[in-house]
């Protein structure tokens, strides 16, 4: 275990809350071990039951590093304080809703484009899961895709098409 604080000072190393270590991306690495682990039992099923757990357990490992590569273009502690910054100034952003309120619509944003997911699957996917997933929040999807867009769009800008990631 790292004897480094986690300090303001580097913030843009995204450090594992464990260890300290910079370059900590759970989320990339789960979204892509996850696809790996899909992809590579399909195409192990050729081999019957043993080369689809095989395929399985070879698609999560290559997926996790190829989802903690993607997830390391972007840094979320950036992109968060960037949307608690300039949010008030946005044209969507209404007084009854808070940063708090837009905030998980940010992070969806900018996780679907950096995901490598195209603006009009984005979209569909969100509208259909968004106000099951926010119940409890105040932000109903009309009100959240806006957020949504505008992190999209930044991520785009930013990470895609400077990145060619």
């Amino acid at each position: 275990m790292s004897n480094q604080p986690i300090d303001d000072d580097n913030s843009h190393l995204n450090r594992d809350p464990i260890s300290g270590e910079p370059g900590a991306h759970p989320v990339g690495t789960g979204l892509g071990a996850a696809g790996g682990a899909l992809a590579g039992a399909a195409a192990g099923v050729i081999g019957g039951p043993i080369g689809a757990a095989a395929g399985a357990v070879i698609g999560a490992v290559v997926g996790g590093l190829a989802g903690k590569g993607a997830a390391e273009v972007i840094n979320p502690t950036d992109e968060e304080a960037h949307w608690r910054e300039v949010h008030v100034s946005e044209p969507y952003v209404s007084g009854e809703h808070t940063y708090d309120d837009y905030a998980p619509a940010y992070r969806a944003g900018w996780e679907a484009r950096v995901a490598g997911t195209d603006w009009d699957a984005a979209r569909a996917e969100w509208a259909r899961r968004w106000d099951a997933e926010h119940a409890d929040g105040k932000l109903k999807w009309e009100k959240a895709q806006p957020a949504f867009k505008a992190a999209w769009d930044r991520a785009n800008r930013r990470y895609v098409q400077e990145t060619g990631y």
